[in-house]
């Protein structure tokens, strides 16, 4: 693999990792099985590309893109929360719902960014090469990410958020507002998606409508990959290694795709996730098994 490609992979990997922090609070945090980040990640995409091209700042563009992101998820919950529609389906009707939206956004299947000055434009140290600053400029923004992560969930109400996944019933005993800490971990959930997508337009040159498919898959994928790497129960070690299973899960993907002897090509790409995600699923299991053989 040249160092181009490897680069590229850690760029891609860095912009995944925010969707795995999203994928966690809902899969894990939550125990929320939700759908609609396939539907709010290029409705992030579709939000940042066209206010950049209408020459909207990429500051306000990438906020923009972060917020609707957030309602997405919003409304997801709201859903489940206030119509009793199941958590499952509700994230599937939103899901449908978004692929009309997002088209309505971009007013077609895709809103290109060839010169318009992206956030990373703008923030590009003078005389130094995009493909570098780049995965740099996403390291700062996935660290204060999870930085800001760490802290909320051990705030009062990230407890709370934590509490309603983990035992509803006990949180509503202690006092507490469950409906509106899964609105409120929702919203937070599919905001960094947003984010996420809104970042992925940037360095990919524009949004497209497609560009939504299976990102639920490469979240989960990424969550998996990670917990086997790094298994920890606490929080701030959980969200690290959410983000090293993003990058390391992309790095996999990359090797697998430039090793010629392998054969494989870019139509693979599903298959080398399934395989993926089937090896990290395993890891933990053979791992007990082995613990159960040691001696005492």
């Amino acid at each position: 693999m040249s160092f181009f490609s490897l680069l590229g992979a850690v760029e891609i990997g860095l912009i995944f990792s925010l969707v795995a922090l999203g994928v966690f609070i809902s899969f894990r945090l939550l125990r929320f099985p939700d759908l609609t980040v396939d539907g709010s990640f290029p409705l992030g995409g579709a939000v940042c590309a066209i206010l950049i091209s209408t020459g909207t700042n990429a500051w306000l563009a990438t906020l923009a893109a972060t917020a609707a992101g957030a309602v997405a998820g919003l409304i997801t919950g709201w859903l489940n929360v206030k119509l009793k529609i199941m958590d499952l389906l509700a994230s599937i009707l939103m899901m449908i719902a978004l692929y009309s939206i997002n088209l309505r956004i971009m007013g077609g299947p895709n809103v290109p960014l060839i010169n318009d000055p992206t956030l990373f434009v703008l923030l590009q140290p003078e005389g130094m090469d995009d493909y570098i600053a780049r995965p740099l400029i996403l390291v700062v923004i996935v660290l204060a990410a999870k930085l800001l992560l760490d802290w909320f969930f051990a705030t009062e109400r990230g407890l709370a958020i934590r509490a309603t996944g983990s035992n509803a019933r006990m949180a509503r005993a202690q006092g507490v507002n469950t409906g509106a800490m899964l609105l409120l971990g929702m919203a937070i959930s599919n905001g960094l998606v947003g984010l996420a997508g809104a970042l992925f337009a940037q360095t990919q040159g524009g949004s497209d409508i497609s560009m939504g498919i299976g990102t639920i898959v490469i979240g989960l994928a990424a969550v998996i990959v990670g917990e086997s790497i790094l298994p920890s129960r606490r929080l701030v070690y959980a969200t690290l290694a959410v983000v090293i299973g993003a990058i390391a899960y992309r790095f996999f993907i990359a090797l697998a795709l430039n090793s010629d002897f392998i054969g494989l090509k870019a139509q693979d790409l599903n298959l080398v996730t399934a395989v993926l995600v089937a090896v990290a699923l395993v890891i933990p299991q053979l791992k007990r098994k082995l613990a159960k053989r040691k001696p005492s």
